[in-house]
């Protein structure tokens, strides 16, 4: 009695195990994908390479001013080497601890400008949200008129390892923020 139960259970698992698959099966093929080249979608964004000229000369002027602020710093450094042997143990303490507080400082102005939630991160912020929030919009419409259930960026961190150039709805993005694509985007990426 108990081999007759067990291979009825057996056979129950093995349906409900075969339904689950078929089913998970039958909605994965029934889900409809796209994927867009945000980088593409970017180059037809006149504010965009606006706003990214501007980061890069915030960039480049705060990064000549942590630069200036180091140099000092290996500028006292060197100076101390070559004046310590004529130094008193007081002035010593006193030149180093003067290094370690502009180095200090250095830091700390590097990391206000560069580190995680600095200026740079907070400029980047301000000036890149408005434009990546109409840009997600328009691939949120697309998708919406395309009756898409997922669209996925190429540039992203997720792996992308093919896409067919029918489902690339880069274009429609575009045009759909209102500029004009030009030619063919897979002759351009080569």
């Amino acid at each position: 009695m108990d081999l007759i139960n067990n291979t009825m259970n057996v056979e129950k698992k093995v349906v409900i195990i075969f339904l689950f698959v078929f089913f998970a099966s039958a909605s994965l093929f029934a889900q409809r994908f796209a994927y867009v080249d945000s980088d593409y979608i970017l180059k037809y964004i006149p504010e965009y390479s606006s706003a990214q000229k501007q980061l890069d000369v915030l960039s480049a002027n705060w990064q000549k001013e942590v630069d200036n602020r180091f140099a000092e710093v290996d500028k006292l450094t060197k100076a101390y080497q070559a004046d310590q042997v004529l130094l008193t143990e007081e002035m010593r303490k006193q030149r180093e601890n003067e290094i370690k507080e502009k180095e200090e400082i250095a830091k700390d102005y590097q990391r206000l400008k560069f580190g995680f939630e600095g200026d740079l991160f907070k400029q980047r912020s301000k000036l890149m949200k408005p434009i990546q929030d109409r840009v997600a919009k328009a691939i949120q419409a697309m998708a919406d008129a395309l009756q898409l259930d997922m669209v996925f960026d190429k540039n992203s961190e997720i792996t992308f390892l093919y896409g067919s150039p029918r489902l690339d709805k880069s274009k429609d993005v575009v045009t759909r923020l209102g500029y004009k694509p030009d030619g063919d985007l897979s002759k351009q990426k080569k």
